[in-house]
């Protein structure tokens, strides 16, 4: 199940919730109760090539990417 994250704006808390996806735009109270929340944009990382055996590598670009190419992007 997806986790979301939510900060209030009330007090400046800031918590995950499990949830369905069907439910993601649904609004949630913070634990403290208060009402006037917002959900976060999360990032996720993934790493590693996900190749599984026998598989060619992808080429990695030379320069360019966000950082000139020393991150790999």
């Amino acid at each position: 199940m997806p986790r979301y994250e939510f900060r209030c704006r009330a007090c400046g808390d800031t918590f995950e919730v499990s949830r369905p996806m069907r439910e993601a735009s649904a609004p949630m109270p913070c634990p403290q109760g208060h009402d006037d929340t917002v959900k976060l944009l999360s990032t996720v990382a993934v790493t590693g090539r996900g190749g599984g055996a026998g598989s060619a590598a992808a080429p990695r670009p030379s320069g360019g990417g966000c950082c000139g190419g020393a991150c790999g992007c």
